[in-house]
């Protein structure tokens, strides 16, 4: 398999690039850590709109010009704000990656954050917030956030609140955009038909103006609060979600919790999918995921059911969590789980947009990448013995907390969350 090639520019800087002869793309994305997590209260939401706001013009170029230029390349431009980073990422056929380099560093580097852009995007971003609150399958997600790690940063909405949304002024912008878009907070990560020396000298040369100095990231680890949200809304769903604690990102339970995550909700194999659509028929959408973070993890099973079908698919999913605690995990299902995520793995090797995201995220969130076959070899340790110690040590006796957005919900409060 291809390797990747990581390089520290004198600044902080760090490159990461994968070099992949066989296709005719290749993908840039520049993580920054600058997030949810690390904003204080009053200015909640910033992460996102400065991530809004760098697409709005530039020193160099105006907004359309942005947009026009992209399409003229045939490429595609975007970007994501999370709990802990932010990203902005382009993918071009090869031949086009200097132009794409130089528009996204300008988009970096010298966004004006016009006073008139800023107001205008404002009011997209407080629709935004709107929109999420007609969604409540997305809605939900957030609500077991904020219930599940009430009190911590971890459990603020990426978005923001209109009310702090609105209070972000010009000053406050760039105050954050000074103190976390920097050399040493920063990784460019690049992946496909490149040479690797050549990226890096590029991307040296164009991020020369980028502040240097590294960012401290201080806080304190979530843990799971009991309780729960629930949410009176006029909807045809009633929609179900239930966290439980995870591990961080680097902790060494991390690949049995993969596996173990598998076969609890993870595909249409997974006991949730198998009992609660399959058996039953109570729900069309069934599954869980992980949220792990450096210091911090949270696993959310999501169920979307009939109001008056909910206390009883709730019921069978701490069914199944407490049947997890007891150590009821099978040989066969562990192995299907690996298979599955090491399938998924190498499927997700196609794209260059997947393998530089996979570098990206690495980089910045771990400080190193592994390699395929290091997670490959990782996976393909994970015994029986180690998922079943796993839900034992994890589940049994641990905080739980629910949320649920829908019609009737009150039947929900009387159900006991304990394994």
């Amino acid at each position: 398999m291809s390797g990747h090639v990581v390089r520290t520019l004198p600044g902080g800087l760090r490159v990461v690039v994968e070099e992949i002869a066989h296709v005719r793309s290749a993908t840039i994305g520049v993580w920054v850590g600058a997030g949810s997590r690390f904003e204080q209260p009053e200015e909640a939401g910033v992460s996102h709109f400065i991530e809004h706001l760098l697409f709005k013009g530039t020193e160099r170029r105006t907004a359309k010009q942005i947009a026009e230029e992209m399409d003229v390349l045939g490429g595609s431009l975007n970007a994501f704000t999370s709990k802990e980073h932010t990203c902005y990422y382009t993918k071009v056929l090869d031949e086009h990656l200097d132009r794409a380099l130089d528009l996204l560093t300008d988009m970096v580097l010298h966004s004006v954050f016009d006073p008139g852009e800023l107001e205008k995007e404002q009011g997209v971003i407080l629709e935004e917030i709107k929109m999420y609150e007609d969604t409540p399958d997305e809605l939900v997600h957030d609500l077991l956030a904020e219930q599940a790690w009430a009190g911590h940063p971890l459990g603020r909405v990426i978005i923001g609140t209109a009310d702090t949304v609105s209070g972000l002024d010009r000053a406050r912008v760039l105050d954050y955009f000074g103190r976390y878009y920097r050399a040493g907070n920063t990784v460019v990560a690049v992946a496909g038909n490149v040479q690797a020396d050549q990226v890096v000298e590029a991307v040296g040369r164009a991020f020369a103006g980028l502040a240097l100095g590294p960012v401290r990231l201080e806080g304190t680890p979530a843990l799971v609060v009991t309780g729960r949200d629930l949410r009176d809304k006029d909807t045809e769903q009633a929609h179900v979600c239930l966290g439980l604690p995870g591990v961080p990102q680097d902790h060494d339970d991390m690949y049995p919790l993969y596996v173990l995550n598998a076969v609890l909700g993870g595909g249409s194999s997974s006991r949730l999918f198998q009992t609660i659509r399959e058996e039953r028929g109570l729900a069309y959408s069934v599954y869980s995921y992980l949220s792990s973070y450096h210091d911090s993890g949270l696993l959310t099973v999501y169920a979307g059911s009939s109001p008056e079908a909910a206390p009883e698919v709730l019921e069978l999913v701490l069914q199944e969590l407490a049947a997890l605690t007891r150590g009821e995990v099978t040989a066969a299902e562990v192995d299907r789980a690996k298979e599955q995520m090491k399938g998924q793995l190498m499927l997700s090797l196609e794209s260059t947009s997947s393998r530089m995201t996979r570098l990206g995220r690495s980089l910045l969130s771990r400080g190193r990448v592994q390699t395929v076959d290091e997670v490959l070899a990782r996976l393909s340790t994970v015994s029986l013995q180690d998922v079943q110690g796993l839900s034992e040590r994890l589940f049994q006796n641990r905080g739980m907390a629910l949320a649920a957005v829908g019609p009737d919900l009150g039947s929900l409060a009387d159900i006991s969350l304990g394994l």
